[in-house]
């Protein structure tokens, strides 16, 4: 059984220090429902700030998504400000990935998956932490985005007002 590596849970740094991950769900599962379902949501609900999600995620107070269809000047330039800061931890998947091949076609269990992915942040934590050297990276296109659920008012306006 194959399993493509599934972490739309990731929070990384400047320096590309993973610092959370859900890995725990088959890439068959939609984007909104790990978030919903994880601990970082549970988390993000009690303290000030907000994570940055992509098309596949709905617009909320704490977690703020790109315009779909964005006006000229303050929308566009919101989404242009919104994908160089998430182009972060797109750049870091890319990074683990580059760093872990085997992380490319996972042929085991689900669990076992899991248990792989988690390892891999670890050691590539470990790899930034000690100065190791970036494998050469291949990013996946920024098109290939989920289209946006149904926006939610309250995260429309938290991203008006940001």
């Amino acid at each position: 059984m194959s399993h493509s590596l599934h972490c739309p849970q990731i929070i990384c740094d400047a320096a590309h220090i993973i610092t959370n991950v859900e890995a725990k769900w088959p890439g068959s599962v939609h984007d909104s429902r790990i978030y919903r379902e994880s601990t970082l949501s549970n988390r993000l609900e009690r303290i000030d700030g907000f994570l940055l999600g992509d098309r596949g995620y709905p617009c909320r107070t704490n977690l703020i998504t790109p315009y779909p269809e964005p006006e000229p000047g303050p929308q566009q330039r919101f989404n242009v400000a919104h994908c160089r800061t998430r182009a972060r931890v797109e750049i870091t998947i890319g990074l683990v990935k580059a760093r872990f091949q085997c992380l490319r076609h996972l042929r085991v269990t689900p669990e076992r998956a899991c248990d792989i992915i988690v390892a891999c942040v670890v050691l590539h934590n470990i790899a930034i932490i000690r100065g190791e050297q970036h494998p050469a990276l291949q990013l996946q296109d920024p098109e290939e985005d989920p289209i946006n659920p149904a926006d939610f008012q309250d995260g429309r306006v938290v991203r008006d007002m940001i």
